[in-house]
């Protein structure tokens, strides 16, 4: 049969990743408004001893949303989550150990609902204060370009990060919305993308 005479290995297979982006959010005034985002510091190479998203290698038998919760409980102790997918992320230079896709999958929880405890191979776990501002934006017929800036703070580690990040999409219904980093000191490879993307679409989401 077609499937006895297949061979898997007769193309290169990129591997797969999953990354969690856990916003809490706070109530005011009978509105939600994003409040932290939970962060572990990575304990090994590459990107060792930066902040990044908690997350990790999708096993073979594995469905993606179980293996985004199963590694968030690995690295950081939450558990019982419900996630929803974001967006894959497939720039073949995105990593440098091979060419590596990773699926971001976002959650809203209480602040204050859960606590995080660094596991696996992650050294530490935290939660950031977050927040964004618009500081240059170009336009033409067809596309606009934004840059963004994205800081993360946590004062009881004394950790301040600003990424910057360029967000182009084009006009119309389907806008085809890509964010790049610019500059993202202190974070790993390219999160502080995916997690200005997530900030934008959880804030979104409430907004709506």
């Amino acid at each position: 049969t077609f499937l006895e005479e297949y061979n898997p290995k007769l193309y290169d297979t990129p591997a797969n990743t999953v990354d969690n982006l856990i916003f809490t959010y706070v109530e005011e005034s009978g509105k939600k408004r994003i409040g932290k985002i939970l962060l572990i510091k990575r304990g090994n190479h590459p990107c060792i001893g930066l902040w990044a998203c908690p997350g990790g290698f999708v096993e073979f038998k594995e469905n993606l949303y179980d293996a985004a919760l199963r590694e968030l409980q690995e690295e950081t102790g939450l558990h019982d989550i419900e996630a929803e997918q974001l967006k894959s992320y497939g720039d073949y230079d995105r990593d440098p150990r091979t060419r590596i896709i990773t699926t971001a999958f976002v959650a809203l929880i209480d602040e204050g609902s859960q606590k995080a405890q660094a596991g696996d191979d992650a050294r530490e776990a935290g939660w950031f204060d977050i927040s964004d501002e618009l500081v240059n934006k170009t336009e033409d017929k067809s596309l606009v370009k934004e840059e963004w800036l994205c800081r993360l703070s946590n004062a009881d580690k004394n950790i301040n990060i600003c990424a910057r990040v360029e967000v182009t999409y084009r006009k119309g219904i389907l806008k085809n919305r890509t964010y790049k980093v610019v500059d993202g000191d202190g974070l790993a490879a390219d999160h502080a993308a995916i997690i200005l993307e997530g900030y934008h679409h959880v804030k979104e989401a409430l907004n709506a």
